[in-house]
């Protein structure tokens, strides 16, 4: 059976999208094949001067790319509401939101709201950004909302009483469960939206092992060169590019037989890299409990509601 590509990709001329952290990596690549496709793409970025660099870059490939750089810091809800509100005024619909900005193994920070940093970026930040745009999602025919996840969230388990970290920090512990509540996020959404018979599909994705910067970060932020300079080395020899790593949130974007609730990520060993294909996350990610549970948390922690489907 072929194996799925950017080829596939069918003309999009006409769509709206939204990738977060579209200046780099898997967001880069990602915003480089749709808009080589004919969407319009607003890139959501934290910083200006690497989305202008990016544009640069898109374009030396896609002369006529539409691209739209608005400015997004995930970490802060004030920056959100703000990003959300400036799209509602240029934008009257959307087709696709692609939740893929993410940040990893950092060690302890707060976001601007007190939330810990990679549960308050990589989850509530995305969760409060979807919900202040669902109506423009309804007003498109067919909408997509694709989170992008990680097998991290394996190790991930959600610690209802300590969503934040006070006590006994673990960046990696934290980091999966930012990914698993991604799932948890995505599974909800897609009931939710299936009671109301709402047109938009709510889908996950991950890229596997993909060599990007994300990587860096962790050991950047805490001064350890010595790990930074080792996977700076290891990761070209180990990891997939970022342009496959881009390949399943592609495919759940675009492809045809996508439904509500699917997982796709590598076709590989261990999933770690290969091209795209429907997957099945671990247990604690199919527990309904915890789909509606964060849920109701996350509206709480953010004061976002989803009034469509109240």
């Amino acid at each position: 059976m072929p194996k799925w590509t950017a080829d596939q990709i069918p003309d999009l001329t006409g769509k709206c999208v939204v990738v977060t952290g579209a200046n780099s990596g898997l967001g880069l690549e990602t915003t480089r094949e749709l808009s080589g496709k004919g969407a319009h793409v607003i890139m959501a970025c934290r910083s200006a001067d690497k989305a202008k660099d990016a544009v640069g870059d898109i374009r030396a490939s896609h002369p006529r790319a539409s691209l739209e750089v608005m400015s997004l810091d995930l970490s802060n809800l004030t920056s959100v509401h703000a990003f959300a509100k400036e799209l509602r005024n240029k934008h009257q619909h959307l087709d696709l939101l692609v939740n893929n900005a993410g940040i990893m193994a950092i060690p302890y920070t707060q976001t601007a709201d007190g939330f810990e940093m990679q549960f308050g970026t990589n989850h509530l930040g995305h969760f409060a950004l979807t919900g202040l745009l669902f109506d423009l999602l309804l007003a498109s025919k067919e909408a997509r909302i694709v989170n992008v996840s990680s097998q991290a969230h394996v190790m991930g388990k959600m610690r209802w009483d300590d969503l934040s970290w006070e006590h006994g920090y673990s960046k990696w512990a934290a980091y999966g469960m930012s990914k698993l509540a991604n799932l948890l996020f995505t599974f909800e959404l897609a009931k939710r939206v299936a009671e109301k018979k709402l047109p938009i599909v709510s889908v996950a994705a991950h890229p596997g092992y993909a060599a990007t910067n994300l990587q860096y970060v962790g050991s950047d932020m805490s001064g350890a060169a010595l790990a930074g300079k080792i996977s700076r080395m290891v990761n070209p020899l180990f990891g997939q590019s970022a342009s496959m790593g881009a390949l399943p949130q592609l495919y759940a974007s675009c492809a045809d037989d996508v439904v509500a609730g699917d997982y796709i990520g590598p076709d590989g060993w261990f999933s770690a890299r290969g091209y795209p294909q429907k997957g099945t996350p671990n247990k604690r990610a199919q527990e309904q409990e915890a789909w509606q549970k964060l849920w109701e948390v996350s509206e709480t922690l953010t004061s976002v509601r989803y009034p469509a489907l109240a």
